[in-house]
C-alpha cells in the first residue's frame, strides 16, 4: 500500500528518488496520514495541506545540515514520518510516545522545539546568524502559516532579519487556516491577493516563478499593491505566490532560491485538508481530531453528559452579557476552544477576536476597562504566559477591573509540556491587586465567574480542561465571600498513625482529596481562593490537626501550597505541612490520568505521600 513511503527511513532516501516519483510519494504520505491520525487522534487538516511542501523541502535541502524550523508544529506529522518516525506514529501524543510537535530531544531533524505560534522566524534568524559567525554554509528555512504570520513577533523578527541581510528563507504557508477563522487586516490583504485574475495568472506561471513572476507583471491587481511591497520593505526578496500542491513548481523554485543570498520570502498557497474531502469541507472540525473511521469521517458532535468547564464559561458569558451591557469578551484567536461561538453570534458588537496577539489582547482589555467597559479575556493558561508583562504593567499596576477566564489550568493531556497550565497560580498570586479563584466543580466555576465580574479590581478564574465531577450548574448566580474557603469533610477521629490530617485542596484536586480522605478519615477544605488566601481557615485547621496537606494542579514552586506556608509564617503558627503539586520539571504528553499519576497526584500517589510523611 505504501510502496515508496516504506523505503523512506530518512530524507537521504527521499533525495535518491526520481523527481517524477514525488507525486506518488505525496499520495502515499497523505493516505498514511489519514489512516494513522484516524487511529490516534491529532492534528489533521494542517498536515494534509503541507504534504507536498514537506516532501519538496526535504528533497531540495540537505537536512539535517540545512535547518527547517516549523512554526507551531501542527503541520509536522509528514516531516516526522519522512525523518525516521513512521513507526512511532502509532503512539503519537501518547504517554512515552512521540510528540505532536517538533522536539529537539526527539530527533536531529527537529531543529527547534515549537508549539506556540510565531516563533519560527526569530529562531531561524538566530540559527542563520550563528552559522554565519561559525563560518558554516547552510540554508535555514522558517515555515510559517498565515495565522501565525499575524502575530507581532513574526514581524519583529522579519524587521531584524531583513536589516541584517541574513541568509534565511521564510515560507508563508498561506491556507487561510487558523484554529479560529483568521482575522485582521493582513489576512484580508492576502485574501484579496488570492482572488481574481492574479492568482489564476500565478498558478499558470508557477513553473516559471523566478522568471515571469519575478518581473512583477501582475503586481497591481484591481488597484491594489501586492504583499511583495510590504515584505520587500522589510528587506526580503518576495517570490510568489505559487501553488503549494504542485511539486513541479515547488521543487525547482526551492532549488533556485537555495542559491540566492540574503533574506528570501516565498509565498506558498495550500489548501487545508487537501486530499480528504471531509477535511477540505470543514477544516476547523478536522483541525484537531479524536479517533474516527476515515470512510465515515467525524460522525456527529460530542454527546451529552457532563458539561465541560469551557461550556460552563460559554454559557455564563452569554447569561452575563444579557444582564450587563458593559461586558466585552476578548479572545486571542481561540473562539472555539474557549467556548465563545454562541456569544460571538449573539453579541458580535461586543466580541473581539484579536488574532494571535495575546499581548495586544491584554492591553486592549485594559483600555476598555479605563473607559467603563467590563472586559472578559478568555485565554488558555499556557498562552497567558505571553501577556505577562502587559498583565503587570497595563492591568495590575493600574488596578483595572478585568476578568481573566483561564482555561486549561493544570495538565492538558496529548499536547503535553508546551500546553500544560503548570505555572499560572505561581505567576498570578505574586501580583498586587490580583484575586485568584480556582473552582472545584462546574457550578462553583459559574459562581466564581460571576464573583469576578462583580469586582472592581482584576480577578482570575482558573479552571481545568474537560469536565469536572458533574455537579449541577445552577442558573442563579451568587457572589462568593471574598477569600473564604469551606470545610467539605470533617475528620471525626484520630486518623492514620494516630495523627489527624487536614487536606487543603485547590480547584480540580478537591475530588481526589475527598477520595483520599475517606480512606484515612481526614478533614478536607475546599480552599476556593489562592489569593486572597483564607488565613483564618488555615489557622483553624493548623490548630486542630497534626499535619496539613496542600494539593494543587500547579507547580509546587511558588504555588498555592507556598501561599499556605506563607500564611502560617505570617500568623506565627508552627505546623507540619506536606505540599503536593506538579514537580519541578516539565510534564510529558499523554493521557491526563497518566500525567497526574506520574506526578503523584492520583489517589494512590497522594496516599503514598501522606503515609510516607506521617511515618517519617
Amino acid at each position: 500500500m505504501y510502496e515508496l513511503l516504506n523505503t523512506i527511513n530518512e530524507p537521504a532516501d527521499l533525495r535518491k528518488l526520481d523527481r517524477r516519483d514525488l507525486p506518488q510519494l505525496a499520495k502515499e504520505l497523505r493516505s498514511f496520514l489519514i489512516d494513522s491520525v484516524s487511529k490516534t487522534g491529532g492534528h489533521l487538516s494542517s498536515n494534509l495541506g503541507t504534504v507536498e511542501l514537506t516532501i519538496a523541502l526535504h528533497y531540495v535541502f540537505d537536512t539535517p545540515h540545512d535547518r527547517l524550523v516549523w512554526d507551531v508544529g501542527h503541520q509536522t506529522y509528514g516531516h516526522k514520518i519522512l525523518t525516521g518516525r513512521r513507526e512511532g506514529m502509532s503512539r503519537l501524543r501518547m504517554w512515552e510516545g512521540i510528540s505532536g510537535f517538533p522536539r529537539r530531544e526527539e530527533s536531529v531533524y527537529d531543529t527547534f522545539g515549537t508549539a506556540h505560534s510565531s516563533t519560527s522566524i526569530s529562531a531561524a534568524f538566530g540559527m542563520a546568524i550563528a552559522s554565519r559567525l561559525a563560518g558554516i554554509k547552510r540554508s535555514v528555512v522558517a515555515i510559517i502559516g498565515d495565522g501565525a504570520m499575524t502575530a507581532g513577533m513574526a514581524f519583529e523578527a522579519m524587521n531584524n532579519a531583513g536589516d541584517n541581510d541574513a541568509d534565511i528563507l521564510v515560507i508563508l504557508n498561506d491556507n487561510e487556516m487558523s484554529i479560529s477563522p483568521p482575522v485582521g487586516a493582513l489576512n484580508k490583504y492576502l485574501a484579496k491577493l488570492m482572488s481574481g485574475r492574479f492568482y489564476a495568472a500565478a498558478k499558470r506561471a508557477s513553473a516559471r516563478v523566478l522568471g515571469d513572476l519575478a518581473k512583477r507583471a501582475e503586481e497591481h491587481v484591481k488597484g491594489m499593491v501586492t504583499p511583495s511591497t510590504m515584505f520587500e520593505e522589510f528587506g526580503f526578496n518576495y517570490i510568489g505566490p505559487i501553488d503549494g500542491h504542485d511539486l513541479d513548481a515547488l521543487v525547482p523554485t526551492l532549488k533556485n532560491i537555495r542559491e540566492l543570498k540574503g533574506p528570501q520570502f516565498l509565498h506558498v498557497v495550500t489548501r487545508k485538508g487537501q486530499g480528504y474531502k471531509m477535511a477540505e469541507a470543514d477544516p476547523v472540525l478536522y483541525h484537531g481530531v479524536s479517533k474516527f473511521k476515515p470512510d465515515d469521517g467525524i460522525v456527529g458532535g460530542k454527546s451529552g453528559g457532563k458539561p465541560t468547564y469551557t461550556q460552563v464559561f460559554g454559557d455564563w458569558l452569554c447569561d452575563m452579557a444579557a444582564l450587563d451591557q458593559r461586558l466585552v469578551a476578548i479572545t486571542p484567536a481561540m473562539r472555539e476552544g474557549s467556548g465563545m461561538v454562541r456569544f460571538s453570534a449573539l453579541h458580535p458588537e461586543r466580541y473581539f477576536d484579536v488574532g494571535i496577539a495575546e499581548q495586544h489582547a491584554m492591553t486592549f482589555a485594559a483600555g476598555l476597562a479605563c473607559e467603563g467597559s467590563k472586559p472578559v479575556v478568555a485565554i488558555y493558561s499556557t498562552f497567558l504566559q505571553r501577556a505577562y508583562d502587559q498583565l503587570i504593567h497595563d492591568v495590575m499596576l493600574q488596578n483595572l477591573p478585568l476578568v481573566l477566564a483561564i482555561d486549561r489550568g493544570g495538565v492538558v493531556g496529548a499536547d503535553g509540556a508546551t500546553h500544560n497550565g503548570s505555572f499560572d497560580l505561581s505567576y498570578l498570586r505574586c501580583l498586587p491587586n490580583m484575586t485568584v479563584m480556582v473552582p472545584s466543580d462546574e457550578n462553583e466555576c459559574r459562581q466564581m465567574l460571576f464573583t469576578a465580574f462583580q469586582m472592581n479590581t482584576p480577578a482570575a478564574v482558573r479552571y481545568a480542561r474537560g469536565s469536572g465531577p458533574g455537579v449541577e450548574v445552577k442558573k442563579d448566580m451568587t457572589a462568593l465571600p471574598l477569600g473564604k474557603g469551606e470545610i467539605r469533610r470533617q475528620g471525626k477521629k484520630v486518623a492514620l498513625l494516630s495523627k489527624k490530617v487536614a487536606i487543603l485542596a485547590f480547584g480540580s484536586m478537591l475530588a481526589v482529596a475527598l477520595e483520599v480522605a475517606e480512606e484515612i478519615d481526614a478533614t478536607v477544605a475546599n480552599m476556593r481562593f489562592v489569593k486572597p488566601l483564607d488565613d483564618a481557615l488555615v489557622a483553624e485547621l493548623a490548630a486542630s490537626h497534626d499535619v496539613l496537606v496542600t494539593i494543587e494542579e500547579n507547580a509546587v514552586e511558588g504555588g498555592a501550597g507556598g501561599a499556605v506556608l506563607e500564611s502560617l509564617q505570617r500568623q506565627g503558627i508552627k505546623a507540619a505541612v506536606l505540599v503536593l503539586g506538579l514537580p519541578d520539571r516539565f510534564i510529558d504528553h499523554g493521557d491526563p490520568a497518566l500525567q497526574l499519576a506520574d506526578c503523584g497526584l492520583d489517589r494512590a500517589g497522594i496516599l503514598a505521600s501522606i503515609r510516607a510523611r506521617l511515618a517519617a
